[in-house]
């Protein structure tokens, strides 16, 4: 079965699931979807923009599993509306409402004003007073294919990975093994949460693993232990950038101004708080650690320097 529209938009087909590549690989703000097809229910996990021009060529789709809530993973949401949405309970304020989503980002005005046209506008957010929550180790039974939560939090506090069966295809959500590394810069993110959530996925096993952005689909655990350490091994380098940065007495308005996360080129609006809460986390646990000392209120030294 092909339900590829165009070049750009192909997939792979397993016994039960189907991932459905978005433009440019899944390159932000595409991604790669996947519907897994039971005997009495199909479900489409994290329906992205690419499924909008896709829609005509799908099966009867019986629900939506979001593995969290962020705009490009509900963006084609609104093309089920008759069918229950199932996200983590922890992330369900965010599909809630608009002003539930962007409690999520945290970021203070004007960006708050902006990024909410683009949820709307570019997104298609829509809200939805009714979702159903799932938790850590709920199983989905299609009939003949099943999906099984697993709780992998970090990125958003209710993020999760879902596992199809019998495929065995864990789909890793937002943990996207690309060179960028992890995202813990929104106000539901949290660092070491993250740093859990890559130990917890070295210990599944699973014969391929799907990413909803960048990479797409690994084949076998050997490249997927590669690309995860490759992926994780970013957050020891910004904290040890961080490390010599604060050879001379810095704030954290130096710090998020320095820019960790993103590169000093990139002309990303919600930046500034970006790397204020990604590296804020850094700094924190530099402290607690003794590596970091702060020296006046406000400012921060590398102990030694």
């Amino acid at each position: 079965m092909m339900l590829g529209t165009t070049p750009e938009l192909q997939d792979r087909r397993f016994e039960r699931a189907t991932v459905l590549f978005g433009e440019r690989g899944g390159r932000y703000p595409q991604g790669n979807s996947i519907l897994v097809e039971g005997r009495h229910e199909t479900v489409i996990l994290d329906p992205g923009l690419g499924v909008i021009p896709r829609r005509a060529g799908l099966p009867r789709v019986d629900r939506v599993l979001n593995s969290h809530c962020h705009e490009d993973h509900v963006a084609a949401n609104h093309l089920f509306p008759d069918v229950p949405w199932h996200l983590h309970a922890l992330d369900l304020p965010g599909i809630q409402s608009l002003d539930g989503l962007m409690a999520i980002y945290g970021f203070p005005e004007p960006i708050d004003s902006a990024f909410r046209r683009i949820v709307v506008e570019q997104f298609h957010f829509v809200p939805r007073a009714d979702p159903t929550a799932f938790h850590d180790g709920e199983v989905f039974d299609l009939g003949g294919a099943r999906v099984r939560v697993i709780h992998a939090p970090g990125h958003t506090r209710g993020h999760s990975f879902l596992h199809v069966e019998p495929d065995d295809l864990l789909y890793l959500g937002d943990v996207e093994l690309s060179s960028f590394g992890p995202y813990y810069g929104d106000a539901w993110s949290d660092l070491e949460d993250f740093e859990a959530t890559l130990a917890l996925a070295r210990r599944i096993d699973a014969r391929f693993y799907a990413t909803f952005h960048h990479i797409g689909v690994i084949d076998g655990k050997a490249a997927f232990l590669e690309r995860l350490d490759r992926f994780g091994a970013v957050i020891a380098s910004r904290e040890a950038r961080l490390v010599a940065f604060l050879s001379e007495p810095r704030t954290l308005d130096e710090i998020a101004a320095h820019r960790f996360v993103y590169r000093p080129q990139d002309a990303i609006s919600f930046a500034e708080p970006v790397e204020r809460r990604s590296m804020g986390q850094h700094l924190h646990r530099l402290v607690a650690r003794g590596a970091v000392r702060e020296i006046e209120p406000g400012r921060f030294l590398t102990r030694g320097a």
